[in-house]
């Protein structure tokens, strides 16, 4: 995700006085945090827990990488990285060059996107070296995109045709790939190579599809969107469609929001007035100036479901899933057959959702489950002092949620949801980032990037104090739940209404008191802050990226721990990223032996001082063509052992 955070410290009159950080401390370690993990998993046998026996035979710890900030990116000794594709590579046979001095939109559609994020890889026939990569785009930085612009000056200077640029070069790539020899190629030919973009048709489904608040003048029914916004991370669902979350359409808008109707629910998604028309799109389209399409808004910041394996169908935004900055969107499968998709609200004091649909799954039967997330039940985390997590239903009529509180249907549930979580109690929590399931053990991990707006326990208005769940107040480096769904690994209730929690690592440097972090005893070096995604590989390890503002001289990473046994949450350093960059969403092949990796926004941070870059020239990095002609370009990497054993080892 990008830093433009929005930070937000508000009352929550239903949330209980918090107890004393050092409180909070005993009871995490008290429970079964890190250390009581450890401790009780001392033994040979408790080495693999977690892990499939292949795994256990390589479970040597990461060579050591030094922490670094630097122009180029470093992986560790005995591996090898290859830059796979890049922003302006070509996906299809008939791709133009790549042409920095002379971007153009209709080149832009036939090219890999600009700032990639959520990466996915999907098997084709099952084999390990040949799938699918699906990459969201999430936004544009034009200073750093066209030359001779500055941050200051560059809404004036675009052009339209650079605007049109910047909507052709988001959104969504999916592209074939393929192991070649010792490396790995783009099948450029392949019949499922796709660009989505801001221009793309995009279908409405679920409660809010055909309301009034969703139609336009394009758009006279409210089912038919053009384009999709803002794509951070998402998921797969069992039936192999991508899930993209639409993470806050604010800064694409222009206008007067005091002409909006609704002026509560505007406030409460996060508009701010300071950071609209960021792209200038107003420029070259009505639909997004609010005096033109007052209703364009609600139309993004939704859950939007692809088909990669059908290049025809339609994307779908499916408003079951309610609407807020989505981040993430993973699934897994009760033990009924109905799919669960775990969502987070990446703004400071948000929360974390769920969505159980209504019918059980039909494996084999992808026209059986095409619109199966669009019945269901969404609800938001309630936490417990007791390690209890309660899932609060989302329901119009069902508790607080009726129609004098302004939920007459669910329809008014799904496009208010922040405001419906907030009357139904829910927790406020960190920047819920990474949200990942562990599909060995059934647990569940979540990365809360930070919050600097939290305060101590007993200091100001409840709801934004430091609780059991956010323990620290304020909290600049972030930190790691672990969520325990009823039952044993393989066969967890994922769509029970309660499960246990813990607090899995509270990041910062071990060695500064004041940081208060909590890793395995034996970190050094591999310790870490502001997580942001979350995977876990074929072995069984949890993988973290970094997005944030990191120690002065390193820069963000990839870093792997185990889960279970006498290295639970001890962190190595898998990947450094380039100056001014974060590594994004890991994804592995089915064997284990590559990791493909998203670096998004090389260059954003100056060299000499850790400052934004407001211009190429200031630029940090020209990674990964270092061309004095070309800017640094978002790409795809690949890490790979050279013996071909599993990464992460």
């Amino acid at each position: 995700m990008t830093d433009r955070r929005k930070t937000r410290a508000r009352p929550n009159p239903r949330r209980a006085m918090a107890p004393s950080y050092g409180e909070i401390l005993h009871r995490g370690w008290s429970r079964r945090s890190v250390l009581a993990g450890v401790m009780a998993s001392a033994g040979a046998a408790a080495l693999g827990a977690g892990r499939p026996a292949a795994a256990q035979a390589q479970a040597a710890a990461l060579p050591g990488m030094a922490r670094i900030r630097d122009a180029q990116d470093h992986w560790p000794e005995g591996y090898d990285r290859q830059v796979l594709i890049r922003w302006g590579d070509a996906l299809f046979p008939d791709s133009p060059a790549f042409d920095p001095a002379h971007l153009t939109a209709a080149a832009a559609e036939r090219q890999f996107g600009y700032n990639n994020d959520l990466t996915l890889f999907v098997p084709l026939g099952g084999a390990a070296d040949r799938g699918l990569l699906l990459v969201s785009h999430e936004y544009a930085t034009p200073y750093l995109m066209f030359p001779d612009m500055t941050a200051a000056d560059y809404r004036e200077k675009m052009t339209e045709e650079q605007i049109r640029v910047l909507m052709a070069a988001t959104g969504i790539s999916i592209l074939e790939v393929a192991r070649a020899g010792d490396g790995w190629q783009v099948e450029t030919g392949s019949r499922y190579n796709r660009r989505i973009h801001m221009n793309t048709p995009i279908a409405i489904s679920g409660p809010a599809a055909g309301d009034p608040r969703l139609c336009t003048s394009a758009d006279p029914e409210g089912r038919l969107v053009l384009g999709t916004i803002s794509n951070c991370n998402g998921g797969l669902t069992p039936w192999g469609t991508m899930l993209s979350g639409e993470e806050g359409a604010m800064d694409v808008f222009a206008g007067d929001y005091a002409t909006l109707e609704n002026q509560e629910l505007v406030a409460r998604q996060g508009w701010d007035e300071d950071e609209n028309d960021e792209y200038a799109l107003s420029r070259v389209d009505p639909r997004f100036v609010f005096e033109s399409e007052p209703n364009e808004m609600y139309r993004f910041d939704w859950v939007v479901e692809i088909d990669p394996f059908d290049p025809e169908a339609r994307p779908v935004k499916r408003t079951a899933l309610g609407r807020f900055t989505h981040e993430g969107a993973h699934t897994m499968v009760a033990p009924d057959g109905r799919v669960v998709v775990f969502m987070g609200d990446d703004d400071d004091f948000e929360y974390i959702y769920r969505f159980v649909t209504r019918d059980a799954w039909t494996p084999g039967d992808r026209a059986a489950n095409r619109d199966l997330l669009d019945h269901g039940t969404l609800s938001v985390a309630r936490f417990g002092e007791d390690g209890r997590l309660h899932w609060i239903p989302l329901v119009a009529g069902e508790g607080p949620l009726t129609a004098e509180a302004g939920f007459a249907s669910q329809a008014d549930v799904v496009l208010n949801t922040r405001a419906a979580a907030d009357l139904v109690g829910a927790t406020p929590m960190d920047a819920p980032e990474g949200f990942v399931p562990h599909p060995q053990t059934g647990k569940l991990y979540v990365a809360m990037t930070e919050n600097e707006d939290r305060l101590p326990a007993g200091e100001g208005d409840d709801g934004a104090q430091a609780d059991a769940a956010n323990p620290r107040g304020p909290n600049p480096h972030g930190h790691i739940l672990e969520l325990v769904p009823p039952g044993t690994d393989g066969a967890r209730d994922f769509a029970a209404d309660a499960y246990g929690w813990d607090v899995f690592v509270l990041c910062g440097d071990p060695a500064e008191p004041a940081d208060g972090a909590m890793f395995h005893p034996g970190t050094t070096t591999g310790w870490f802050t502001d997580p942001d995604n979350l995977s876990v590989d074929p072995a069984g390890r949890l993988w973290v990226t970094t997005d944030g503002p990191p120690p002065p001289g390193i820069a963000d990473a990839v870093f792997v721990m185990d889960t279970e046994g006498p290295e639970r949450a001890l962190p190595r350093i898998a990947y450094i990223a380039p100056v001014g960059s974060e590594a994004c969403s890991p994804a592995f092949t089915a064997d284990g032996t590559s990791v493909f990796i998203s670096v998004q926004h090389p260059g954003e941070l100056r060299m000499s001082d850790d400052e934004d870059a407001e211009s190429i020239a200031e630029a940090g990095t020209r990674w990964p063509d270092f061309d004095p002609a070309t800017p640094a370009r978002p790409s795809v990497v690949v890490l790979t052992r050279r013996d071909g054993g599993m990464v992460g080892t």
